[in-house]
């Protein structure tokens, strides 16, 4: 359902019932008044009886006598006479109006209710103790009832005209006020996908700014998503293209090779070659994974898990006869995503490796602290250089003191695991080498 259906069935459904209502409450105080005005009527016309027959200008009879007749005013357009009659106090009936009841109108003085030939009345009733003589005057309560119908139903025939009138006039106003959204969706359907500037400042109800600015900054991060996978997909074909052209020239030259010496050293610069390119496409699956997993928490133990990355690593730590230990109590478990932490600190022993002095050692530990686990790596290499910090964690970003030739990514796959473990990844300074910390809720 649109937003303009929706508005405009909701304006539509209010006003009816605000309409229904006013007719309840007209129907419920015009009967109230009507019934205070026919009543006071009554007791007018019942006092009025009795002052003319003590004046003697009304003659009634006996009760041997035939009942005289007594002319009561008309009700105008509403084709009703009050009906009258006289009543001695022994209980004989000695006057009455035409087209009174032949029943007694009510049995007790004041203004009573009464049933009479299957018909409800209300009656007024005045007792003359000068004559001897109980007056009653009454009405219909149907004429009441078809007197406020009359009142409703005044109301009712102008709403059926007026009301479909309201709604086209309702519809054409929620057109009108809803007209900027339809414009904001016209320039929306307009824009080519590539097109992300924002868009233009202009007017605007203050309603839709709102929407606006949430669209600006959806375009400008898209914009940066974009921007940033463009020069991720070029920093990567870069990368492999440089270790793919060495592999093609070592080729060539273990081709040409006339001595086995120089063949010996073409094939060890191609295994290099094949490994920094083998790393370089495991560190891009390892990214992509790493951005887009969604493995449940599991609890583990962080030794198992360090006995693991130990293994993981043996061939390039046996390369630069680099001891990797783990000081991980076997009882310190925690629940988290286990990939994610595996591939966070999996880059971040393999870059200490890598960036560690031949004959030297690389430690892993972990200890709870406050609430947290604290994850540390420890090298002894040159560590990284203080103007290098602010960026060693982005894409492709090697550092000065870099003593190997990386793809720039074992950081930026780690900070990026551990912000999805709601994790903190920080570099502290020591005397010696370099410790990258990690911290994540228990």
């Amino acid at each position: 359902m649109s937003i303009k259906l929706r508005l405009f069935l909701i304006l539509a459904l209010s006003t009816g019932l605000v309409w229904l209502s006013a007719v309840l409450w007209i129907e419920g105080s015009t009967r109230a008044q009507v019934e205070k005005v026919l009543d006071a009527r009554l007791s007018e016309s019942a006092n009025m009886v009795s002052s003319l027959i003590s004046d003697h200008r009304i003659e009634v009879g006996d009760a041997a006598s035939r009942p005289a007749t007594i002319t009561m005013p008309a009700s105008g357009d509403y084709s009703r006479q009050l009906s009258c009659q006289i009543w001695s106090l022994r209980g004989d009936l000695i006057g009455a109006s035409s087209g009174a009841p032949s029943s007694r109108l009510a049995g007790r003085e004041g203004f009573a209710s009464s049933q009479i030939d299957g018909e409800e009345w209300r009656v007024y009733s005045v007792r003359n103790d000068d004559l001897g003589v109980t007056v009653m005057v009454g009405d219909r309560v149907s004429v009441r009832d078809n007197l406020v119908y009359d009142v409703v139903a005044g109301l009712l025939w102008p709403a059926l005209v007026i009301l479909p009138l309201l709604a086209v006039l309702i519809w054409i106003s929620v057109g009108r006020g809803l007209a900027p959204l339809e414009r904001l969706e016209t320039a929306l359907r307009a824009r080519s996908p590539s097109d992300l500037s924002p868009l233009p400042a202009g007017k605007a109800p203050r309603e839709i700014r709102p929407i606006r600015r949430a669209l600006n900054s959806l375009f400008s991060q898209l914009e940066r998503v974009r921007r940033t996978e463009r020069d991720f997909t070029a920093f990567a074909a870069h990368e492999l293209k440089t270790p793919l052209a060495g592999l093609r020239m070592q080729a060539q030259i273990a081709r040409q090779a006339r001595d086995d010496d120089a063949r010996a050293k073409a094939l060890t610069a191609i295994e290099l070659s094949v490994d920094r390119t083998d790393r370089m496409v495991r560190q891009l699956l390892d990214l992509a994974t790493v951005e887009g997993d969604e493995n449940p928490p599991e609890r583990f133990d962080l030794s198992d898990l360090c006995v693991e990355i130990a293994a993981s690593l043996r061939q390039p730590a046996q390369a630069r006869a680099v001891q990797l230990s783990c000081d991980i109590s076997a009882e310190l478990s925690l629940a988290t995503n286990r990939f994610l932490l595996f591939a966070a600190l999996r880059n971040i022993a393999e870059n200490a490796i890598l960036a560690s002095p031949q004959n030297s050692k690389v430690r892993l530990a972990a200890w709870q602290d406050e609430g947290e686990v604290i994850i540390q790596v420890t090298d002894e290499g040159p560590g990284i250089h203080p103007d290098d910090l602010p960026r060693v964690t982005d894409r492709f970003f090697r550092g000065r003191a870099t003593p190997f030739q990386g793809s720039g990514l074992g950081l930026s796959i780690a900070a990026a695991a551990v912000i999805r473990l709601h994790g903190s990844l920080t570099f502290p300074t020591y005397d010696k080498g370099q410790t990258v910390e990690v911290a994540l809720p228990v």
